[in-house]
């Protein structure tokens, strides 16, 4: 199934996606989610179901971030490339860190660049949610039961921060530092090989494959889950690929995978 959440009449309702002339539409509503405790509380009554739902093309929705997850775990430097550009050495295990779920942002919101940074970067990423409990995933077992879909994220990162501070959380934390969208989708298979696009401006800045990925979507879920147990809606960014740089106000990051869509957010300066 490919779903996306989105807002109709004032309420976040998740919706099934479907092609219909070659472009993605919401057909249907879909159930919430079962880590969506604050969806789960507003439809309690049958009453928030009154409206009428008429199928809209994805493009004419306000779309919001389709996972609520308890937690947000990236990992670093899982293309050979990326390592080899950024001037690190190929990890000999998966390198993790979060980003706080307040970074989450929309597709279509603005990306704010923090004046306490002078660099502000791009990564696009593909990106899993978890649909099953993951506790000691062991050797062997298929991992796959456990993963819900997949979706894009754009691991927006504070560069000059993040070599300041020796580790990464204010360097990747900022709030608005995690696009995600615009779907979910159980319909490509990473193992395969999966294409991830980033262009700025329309310019193609990142071509990767995740058949390049150092660590395999299986290792990740097993080396994450022996110390850290993963909940449904849980969102695992897998790395990206060579190619990432700074980006100024006014620009658009624009971060493409087959079959998920496209993942676009301006960015600008922080207000005050």
């Amino acid at each position: 199934m490919t779903y996306c959440r989105f807002e109709f009449e004032g309420q976040a309702l998740y919706g099934v996606v479907e092609e219909r002339g070659g472009e993605p539409w919401i057909v249907d509503l879909a159930p919430g989610m079962e880590e969506d405790l604050a969806y789960k509380l507003a439809h309690l009554s049958a009453a928030a179901w009154s409206f009428d739902f008429e199928p809209m093309p994805l493009s004419a929705a306000k779309l919001l971030p389709p996972v609520t997850p308890s937690k947000i775990i990236c990992v670093g430097r899982n293309y050979r490339d990326h390592a080899k550009e950024l001037g690190n050495e190929v990890p000999a295990e998966p390198l993790l860190f979060f980003k706080p779920v307040s970074s989450l942002l929309a597709p279509g919101g603005v990306v704010r660049m923090p004046a306490l940074s002078e660099r502000v970067d791009f990564e696009g990423e593909l990106a899993l949610v978890v649909g099953k409990r993951i506790q000691k995933l062991r050797t062997g077992e298929d991992w796959r039961g456990f993963v819900r879909g997949y979706t894009i994220a754009n691991d927006v990162t504070a560069r000059d921060i993040q070599k300041k501070d020796g580790q990464w959380t204010r360097g990747k934390g900022f709030d608005t530092f995690c696009p995600v969208g615009p779907v979910v989708s159980d319909g490509i298979d990473p193992d395969a090989g999966v294409v991830v696009e980033t262009r700025v401006n329309g310019e193609l800045k990142q071509h990767g494959s995740t058949k390049d990925f150092i660590f395999s979507i299986g290792d990740l879920l097993r080396y994450i889950s022996a110390a850290i147990t993963l909940e449904p809606g849980d969102l695992v960014l897998t790395g990206t690929p060579a190619g990432v740089g700074p980006l100024k106000a006014g620009d658009r990051v624009d971060v493409s995978i087959e079959g998920l869509g496209v993942l676009s957010n301006p960015f600008d300066a922080e207000t005050a």
